[in-house]
């Protein structure tokens, strides 16, 4: 099974309890099992900043879902907790939830681009993501401790558990 690492984002309604529902629902998904979640990270908004700050984390699983079978089912979970797609980018969300990786796979369709095409930009997600697996290296991107190097923590909170 491939290891499969989800980006969990919220700035609404009570964001750090929407993220401890998002992680149990992750674990709850079929032919899935969480391995592990990051720690919970409090980020400024990318993109307009007249919104609340955002609650990120990083979980890793193991699925025997193809992608976009698991894409349906993360976007289903967001749809649950009311998400509505706007075409406002980088707006509030009730919940965000990205597939950054998908094993050692790139994947480049108009649907779906993973490795995620902006998550080596954000520290929200590298540092996460490095907290729960160190020596991982990002396909077409390179190894995780290269890129947090390029990476500004733009203000970035560990919160405590």
């Amino acid at each position: 099974m491939p290891l499969v690492y989800v980006g969990l984002g919220s700035n609404l309604g009570r964001p750090e309890e929407r993220l401890r529902n998002a992680v149990k629902a992750l674990s709850g998904l079929p032919d899935t099992t969480l391995v592990c979640c990051s720690s919970f990270y409090r980020s400024r908004p990318v993109g307009p900043q007249d919104q609340p700050d955002y609650i990120n984390a990083v979980a890793k699983l193991e699925t025997k879902l193809p992608a976009y079978e698991l894409l349906d089912c993360l976007q289903a979970l967001e749809e649950r907790e009311g998400r509505v797609r706007t075409a406002e980018q980088w707006g509030p969300r009730t919940l965000d939830l990205d597939l950054l990786l998908y094993g050692d796979q790139i994947i480049s369709e108009e649907r779906l681009v993973v490795p995620h095409p902006e998550m080596h930009r954000r520290s929200f997600v590298l540092y996460p993501l490095f907290e729960i697996s160190p020596g991982i290296v990002i396909p077409g991107l390179g190894p995780i401790e290269t890129l947090l190097e390029k990476v500004n923590d733009d203000g970035l909170q560990k919160l405590a558990s």
